[in-house]
């Protein structure tokens, strides 16, 4: 999977996260490497979405948090990408 708007939601719903946070994150549990265009670009599009929110920061890097509607969008695609799972490796057994 390399949607990157998927990608920043699971980032973040396991806590707050800055964006080279969430870069690296990323890649250890997805093994992708979100390039800084990529991951702005989507961290952009998730805020306008009201999907995430930025937090205040201390120094120059803004943590960014999953909102309640992230979450659930969160939920919906994953609930989906698992249905296509359950029915590939049915098919599987059968190929």
């Amino acid at each position: 999977m390399t949607d990157p708007t998927l990608l920043v939601l699971a980032s973040l719903a396991d806590g707050d996260k800055h964006g080279y946070a969430m870069m690296e994150d990323i890649e250890r549990f997805a093994g992708v490497r979100l390039g800084p265009g990529t991951l702005y670009g989507a961290i952009t599009r998730l805020e306008e979405r009201r999907w995430i929110r930025g937090l205040d920061a201390d120094d120059r890097r803004r943590p960014y948090q999953i909102t309640g509607a992230g979450r659930q969008y969160l939920e919906e695609q994953v609930a989906s990408l698992g249905r296509v799972v359950k029915t590939a490796r049915e098919r599987l057994k059968h190929a």
